[in-house]
């Protein structure tokens, strides 16, 4: 039994050490939200923050996640920075099929919170590893500058 401390709850889950976070939040919790992608971190779909920091969840054991703070897409509405990128997001229409959106939002909303106005420069660093398939890269970045008060 291993306790994880999820969108400000403790959560107990029984799962094996090495298995993927992702899969623990999806089947374990029903915590659908976090999306699976690639299942190599290469796609971005499965962000989450882990202590504040964005990291992919398909990749995350278990045993990675013991004892630190997670924080999902279900959450993200919860913070005054996740209220602005939601807002933002809606406002600009920003999704199009809408399955990458979570992975976005948590990668923009860690970004916010590391740097409240980013430049063009920081926002292609910080979005580099969220890949969308639909393109909307452009309404992502403006979404990014509106949330950070650029617009």
């Amino acid at each position: 039994m291993t306790t994880l401390h999820i969108n400000g709850k403790a959560l107990a889950v029984q799962a094996e050490a090495d298995t993927p976070l992702l899969w623990v939040l999806r089947d374990e919790l029903h915590m659908t939200g976090t999306k699976f992608g690639c299942g190599m971190a290469l796609c971005g779909a499965c962000t989450i923050h882990l202590d504040g920091q964005p990291v992919r969840a398909c990749v995350t054991p278990l045993s990675a996640a013991a004892g630190k703070k997670i924080s999902t897409i279900e959450a993200i509405g919860a913070t005054a920075v996740g209220q602005r990128v939601q807002q933002a997001w809606a406002e600009l229409d920003v999704p199009q099929c809408g399955y990458c959106q979570s992975g976005q939002i948590m990668a923009a909303a860690a970004l916010l919170r590391q740097i409240p106005h980013p430049s063009d420069r920081d926002i292609n660093q910080a979005m580099s590893g969220n890949i969308c398939r639909c393109g909307t890269y452009p309404r992502i970045r403006a979404a990014i500058h509106k949330a950070a008060g650029k617009v």
